[in-house]
Parts: structure tokens; sequence; C-alpha cells
């Protein structure tokens, strides 16, 4: 298994910049690859939750522009890994589970939809990968925060894989699923995620396309270890 099999990190540390829309598998397959390659997993979709759970917790409205920039500006987001896998700390507090949940999840788009919100959680991202040797996943790694990255990854799936696969994420949490439900949800977000002013999602030019639907998450992990090995990882 590749997750047994991880390669020695090396000074030649690339980053790899995985994006495409919500459901395609990036946050797992890009979890699983900064593992094998020793890097550091870098979810910035976590760190827009993060904020977006921030502004709610505090009895704001996502849609209110200065709540979410204020609440990006106080929130100190940082990654840990061990051997359960990767947190998600805000403030001091773990809120891995809490910032997935369907509350947070349906009120994100505004929060990430906002430039001032946008300019300071890129700032932090870009200082986080600085020196490389990470794994970011998001919406516009490719486009926006690291247009230098030596590998670029644009995910794809179809629109009932990826609505299986966050009805089986949300069954996992104890959480009823309404299926079609969540598929009208998908088509809304990607919707969004597509025609938002800053941000959009898009495919870079130089980004390497990788269809998910029918791929187990080794097949996905294995190419792009293979395609990071090729740029020097």
């Amino acid at each position: 298994m590749l997750e047994k099999n991880r390669i020695l990190a090396t000074t030649n540390k690339i980053i790899i910049a995985i994006d495409g829309p919500a459901g395609s598998g990036k946050s797992s397959t890009a979890t699983r690859v900064a593992e094998v390659l020793d890097y550091l997993f870098l979810d910035t979709g976590a760190m827009y939750r993060a904020v977006t759970f921030l502004v709610l917790r505090d009895g704001g409205d996502p849609c209110d522009l200065m709540a979410s920039s204020v609440a990006a500006q106080h929130a100190d987001i940082q990654f840990q890994r061990d051997k359960h896998g990767q947190h998600v700390f805000l403030n001091g507090q773990d809120v891995t589970q809490v910032i997935r949940k369907p509350l947070v999840t349906n009120n994100i788009a505004p929060v990430a939809a906002n430039p001032a919100v946008r300019e300071i959680l890129v700032e932090k991202q870009r200082d986080i990968g600085k020196n490389g040797g990470i794994v970011a996943e998001g919406r516009d790694i490719g486009t926006v925060v690291f247009t230098h990255a030596e590998l670029k990854i644009f995910m794809v799936a179809s629109m009932q894989e990826r609505a299986r696969r966050r009805a089986e994420e949300l069954r996992e949490q104890g959480i009823p699923v309404d299926f079609e439900r969540l598929v009208r949800e998908i088509k809304l977000r990607d919707k969004s995620d597509s025609t938002r002013q800053h941000g959009a999602l898009r495919k870079a030019p130089d980004a390497l396309l990788l269809d998910t639907s029918n791929m187990t998450i080794e097949e996905q992990v294995a190419f792009i270890v293979r395609e990071a090995q090729k740029r020097g990882a």
C-alpha cells in the first residue's frame, strides 16, 4: 500500500496544487499524497470553513463582509497530523469535525467569495508554502495561490459520484442523508464557485486533468505521486 511506502524527504521539495469542484476527491487524495511524500497537507478549504464556523459561532452573518473579514483576521488556523490523521485547529480548538457539518457547508460560499477574506487567507497559505514541501488543495490553488507550483492537478468526477462521496462522509458522522438534496446543493455550489468574482473555480492552463469518477483512491494517489516524482519530489 502506498501509505506504507513513504518516499524519503529530499531537499528539493516541490509544491503540488490540487484544484477541482466539491466532491471530486481532492481532500482524501491530497491527504494521502502528502503522507506518501512526507509533505504537509494544506487544506485551504478547511481554512475557509474555519472562518465560516467562527462567524456563525459568534452569531455573525456569513453575508456580512465586515464580520467575515474580522473573523479571518483573528483566525489562527493550524494543521497537525498524528497517527489518526490530520486535524484542523482554530485558535487552539480542534474543529476538524464541526467545520464539515452542513451548517458550515451551506454558509461557506459568501465567506469564500469575500475579497478581504481571500486576501487574508491567501497570504497565510503562501506563507505556509513558501519553502515548498506541501500538497495544497482547494478551488484556486494553481490559478491564484501558487501559480508557480511545479505540479498542478485539476480533479473532476461525475455529479452522482460526488454526491455519493458526500453522502458517505455525512453517514460516517451520523448525519441523515437526503441524496437528491445533496445533488441540488452540489450543483448550486458548483455554480457559486465557478461564477464568483474572486478566486473562481477553473482549470489552470498547465494543470493535468484527472477524472476520478472510476478511480480508486490508490490509483489517484499513485498517479499524482508519479507526476510529482517526475518533477523532483
